[in-house]
């Protein structure tokens, strides 16, 4: 007899499974809920680190390792200090993430864990009341639940014609001097002044006090570098730019988001896909953390007033779909330079009007300021074509 384990099963113990898990456990609805995260890994080391900028404090705000209320921007043609009021940039470090929802999780004694690697899901099936139920697939045994939460990419994005595909890749030295050179009141947000040889390419500068940063080398292109060109880049910045003559790596990091227009599952059946699997990424910017804290706010929503976990894309949605579309297009064909454009946006609008932009926040008066800051001749007809196919698309 085919019967259910759990209530939930939470695929993937990242960013969006455990966000997911945080905001369950702090509502009662789910207290007698059982709750299964999985995951191969034991969320031991300090893999990542993820900034974002919000206007209220959310579910991780006692967390967050520094915040910043001003951020520098550089190119060879623009550079300013942002002002980015209401908005506040803020830094939270993997392995702190992860302890802090690990340790919330003892104290609800419905939620259980298993570090164990997931080959697949099962095909829908119901039991012998007719209830739908979803499972996953481990080496020696299926598990069945009412709902399957994935954030886990099982297979590699492929573009198909008329999508498009570019690696954010980056590499991070959180570096530590002897003597006082930071600022920790400010962050560079963007700093173009690097070579654009390899395409789209930027360092940022996290200061957490006057002695220890965050400096990262970030490109948004089709193809990785050979790992030395990385730290070189690195070394260089922190000589030219920066004049630091002395100084220890202290933590290193490296990653790999997807920036795409792919058409990803959000569900099949009872499987609900979060995270990067579930296309929570801001194709034109590589964020993500805000956007997986609004769909696992929803989630947690929906289930708790009994209405299905909707996927149904809002017009917020899909016109900053058609606006990644647009500038993908023109990043993967090269017919403008990504220092070009944001340094275009930086210039002639408000910061806070822009992160309002990225966050697919903004208003269609700001929108339209926005895209009038750059080349109507280079965005007017890949806007028009990129507007067309999604029409067919949704036809």
């Amino acid at each position: 007899m085919l019967t259910k384990s759990y209530d939930y099963i939470i695929a993937g113990a990242g960013c969006a499974g455990l966000s997911l898990l945080m905001r369950m456990m702090q509502d009662a609805f789910f207290s007698q809920k059982r709750i299964l995260v999985v995951d191969a890994s034991g969320k031991t080391r300090n893999d990542r680190t993820w900034c974002f900028w919000e206007k209220e404090p959310d579910i991780f705000e006692s967390i967050v390792l520094h915040s910043w209320n001003k951020l520098d921007f550089f190119s060879e043609t623009y550079a300013a200090e942002l002002s980015i009021q209401p908005y506040t940039y803020k830094m939270i470090q993997g392995l702190t993430f992860y302890n802090y929802v690990k340790s919330e999780a003892k104290h609800h004694p419905n939620v259980s864990w298993l570090q164990e690697k997931i080959q697949g899901f099962t095909k829908p099936a119901t039991d012998d009341a007719g209830n739908l139920l979803s499972g996953i697939v481990l080496s020696d045994r299926s598990i069945y639940a009412d709902y399957v939460f994935n954030s886990i990419q099982f297979e590699p994005i492929r573009s198909k014609p008329h999508q498009y595909y570019l690696q954010q890749h980056f590499k991070g030295w959180t570096i530590q001097t002897k003597e006082p050179f930071f600022d920790s009141g400010k962050a560079t947000f963007m700093d173009f002044r690097v070579s654009q040889e390899h395409g789209t390419t930027f360092m940022y500068m996290l200061p957490t006090s006057a002695t220890t940063a965050l400096v990262e080398y970030t490109l948004f292109t089709k193809d990785l570098l050979p790992s030395e060109s990385y730290d070189r880049a690195l070394k260089e910045y922190i000589a030219e730019y920066l004049h630091i003559p002395e100084y220890e790596i202290i933590h290193e990091e490296f990653g790999i988001i997807p920036m795409t227009n792919a058409l990803l599952p959000q569900t099949n059946g009872g499987i609900v896909y979060i995270g990067i699997a579930g296309g929570q990424v801001k194709a034109s910017s590589g964020y993500a953390f805000r956007f997986i804290q609004k769909k696992t706010a929803a989630i947690v929503d929906a289930l708790k007033n009994g209405r299905a976990v909707s996927v149904k894309a809002g017009f917020p949605d899909v016109k900053g779909l058609l606006y990644d579309s647009t500038l993908l297009h023109i990043l993967y064909h090269q017919k403008m330079k990504g220092s070009a454009i944001f340094s275009r946006i930086f210039k002639h609008n408000q910061a806070s009007d822009v992160l309002a932009f990225l966050d697919n926040e903004s208003s269609l008066f700001t929108d339209l300021k926005i895209m009038s800051s750059v080349p109507t001749a280079v965005f007017l007809p890949v806007a028009l074509r990129e507007l067309s196919l999604m029409q067919k698309r949704r036809n």
